[in-house]
């Protein structure tokens, strides 16, 4: 009779077997899982960054209808958001701000966005003539692979 009751009272719970049996289903589901969610995030700040460089490049066509010329590089984004107060002439023209001061973003990883006026990365004339906006990626670190740039285009039409 005692025989009994002690085999009822020990399968109440689970055995060590039991337990690393379903610790170990867990970690190869997570470890399945894992990258893909972590891709998807890497995704969604590569394209948020793409759209962010789309907005700024629109708002400095929207600037460039009133100064008739891209801010130069020492200005950069800030021509967006700031009247020029160094001349008469472009602050008569000045119709901004083209984009209000909290929403020149930083890209998705923290950083803030480069400009360059005029560009020097495009290999086509037409695009010389263009401004430069890019992020310096997951990495942080400029002329990276991991660069998200606006004149990336070019490339795609070269091929």
């Amino acid at each position: 009779m005692r025989n009994s009751k002690n085999c009822e009272r020990r399968r109440g719970g689970f055995t060590l077997v039991e337990m690393l049996v379903v610790l170990a289903i867990l970690v190869l589901l997570i470890s399945m899982v894992g990258p893909r969610i972590l891709g998807s995030k890497q995704k969604a700040d590569i394209s948020a960054a793409k759209t962010q460089i789309g907005m700024l490049m629109a708002a400095l066509e929207r600037y460039v209808l009133d100064m008739k010329t891209y801010p130069e590089t020492d200005v950069g984004l800030s021509a967006l958001t700031e009247d020029p107060s160094s001349e008469d002439e472009k602050k008569s023209k000045w119709e901004g701000p083209y984009i209000t001061k909290s929403s020149i973003p930083k890209d998705p990883w923290g950083n803030e966005y480069q400009y360059e006026f005029p560009g020097t990365h495009s290999e086509t004339s037409e695009k010389k003539k263009e401004p430069e906006i890019w992020s310096m990626g997951p990495d942080g670190q400029d002329n990276t692979e991991d660069d998200i740039v606006s004149w990336e285009s070019d490339k795609k039409d070269k091929e």
